[in-house]
């Protein structure tokens, strides 16, 4: 189950429901995640100083001899109660330095991001779909866990689907437990790929939820001595995972995308968001897909299924998945671009920075086109093409003046040193296809 923390604290949920252990975790700049595991008898300490790690052992941009940070539980967050371990209760945290909170924890960062929406009388509603793909390790490298999962169209099928019946009712069982409100699950485009859905929330609670499924999937998995991955492009032949977004602006208790009489069901609003976001596309990308791996998702030109599933262009249609932005339904967008390895703290703030300026200064969604993408695109040359590597993302983000003020000056510095390091280290690695293609040069 899941429960807030508020006018109760943790020594009193502990007592509540019978919890011996807190993970106390937060979430660094490359999306790793970061916890203690704290007594329930000493919680209350934590509760009030946060439990202190040292800064260098984690991915925030701090040296080794930097004060120690503090991951402080979130008042406002939810218990989670692990489902496989009901005596851990998680709790997202919010990292502090020198007792204030660190602007370069991502966590941190979105919140600050989403204070101005609230500000401008707005709460950001939002749904992630997480696929992954279900592995074993075997003969020195992944295989699909499923050998008979061999279908040349697998997505959606059935038999494929009900294999592995244990493992996906399992996860949806807890999810059940935990309130999430699972409604859907499925076989996804690729051999071996699943994803799982649950019911949309504020924005910050979706992020928290994102980070824990991730933990729970890949828990669950190694159990059964399997392996998940939310990879972006795990195998070159099949469909990537992405971590699909959808997204509405809300106005006391209402919906401010929704208006019946526009054709779409999109209001005016709406239609500034979206412009928002899609003049920050290229830059976007960097937060969205975040690995020199994204751009192999991204990039695809063919799977075994005939289609990647993956935008090519910043564009936006109607309930056609060949765009980097979707209109699905009335009052919502769902925004493609995201993948597996995505920090969805980042990667909302970003969206969620790029819509609000897009209101702000009125900015035009430009035309919806009808047309399959995948097909098509090269006969829009007006259009802009998303990066096609990391590299080209970080340049796009370093030239993007609100997205390098969305992350700060410590955000900004640090993730791009971490993301051009490793950059560097994938252009040094000579790879097997070269040495097949050029040995005997």
């Amino acid at each position: 189950m899941t429960t807030t923390l508020t006018r109760r604290t943790l020594s009193e949920l502990a007592k509540e429901l019978q919890l011996e252990f807190f993970l106390v975790s937060y979430t660094d700049l490359l999306g790793g995640t970061r916890a203690k595991l704290v007594p329930a008898t000493k919680i209350a300490t934590v509760e009030t100083d946060g439990a202190c790690f040292a800064p260098f052992a984690s991915n925030l941009g701090l040296g080794p001899d930097a004060h120690d940070i503090a991951a402080v539980p979130d008042p406002e967050a939810l218990v989670t109660v692990l489902p496989w371990q009901p005596n851990v209760g998680w709790v997202a945290s919010d990292v502090y330095l020198d007792g204030e909170p660190f602007a370069a924890a991502p966590r941190v960062l979105f919140k600050q991001v989403l204070k101005q929406c609230q500000d401008l009388g707005y709460d950001f509603k939002t749904g992630v779909e997480a696929e992954f793909f279900l592995l074993k390790h075997q003969d020195g490298d992944y295989q699909l866990a499923d050998a008979r999962d061999t279908a040349v169209r697998p997505c959606y099928d059935q038999m494929n689907l009900m294999r592995q019946f244990d493992f996906i009712s399992t996860i949806v069982g807890y999810l059940e437990q935990l309130g999430w409100e699972p409604y859907q699950c499925d076989h996804e485009d690729a051999n071996g790929q699943f994803e799982i859905n649950w019911t949309y929330s504020d924005a910050l609670t979706t992020a928290d939820r994102h980070v824990f499924f991730k933990y729970m999937v890949k828990t669950l998995a190694e159990q059964r001595g399997l392996t998940a991955t939310f990879m972006p492009k795990p195998f070159s032949h099949l469909t990537g995972n992405g971590a699909h977004l959808h997204m509405s602006l809300w106005h006391e208790g209402r919906n401010a995308f929704a208006e019946p009489s526009d054709e779409m069901g999109l209001s005016s609003l709406a239609y500034e968001f979206l412009g928002g976001v899609l003049a920050h596309g290229r830059a976007l990308s960097a937060l969205c897909n975040p690995t020199v791996n994204s751009y192999r998702r991204l990039g695809a030109t063919m799977t075994t299924s005939g289609s990647t599933w993956s935008p090519q262009y910043i564009s936006y249609g109607g309930n056609n998945r060949t765009h980097m932005m979707r209109i699905p339904d009335a009052g919502r967008f769902e925004c493609r671009l995201i993948d597996g390895s995505a920090n969805l703290y980042l990667a909302q703030a970003g969206i969620l920075a790029a819509g609000l300026e897009g209101m702000a200064k009125h900015f035009p969604a430009g035309q919806r086109l009808d047309e399959n993408m995948f097909v098509r695109g090269l006969e829009f040359p007006n259009l802009q093409p998303l990066p096609t590597s990391l590299l080209e993302a970080l340049q796009c983000l370093e030239q993007d003046d609100l997205l390098m003020q969305t992350l700060g000056e410590q955000g900004a510095k640090t993730f791009l040193e971490f993301k051009y390091q490793e950059w560097q280290k994938y252009k040094a690695e000579v790879t097997t296809w070269e040495r097949s293609q050029y040995i005997n040069c």
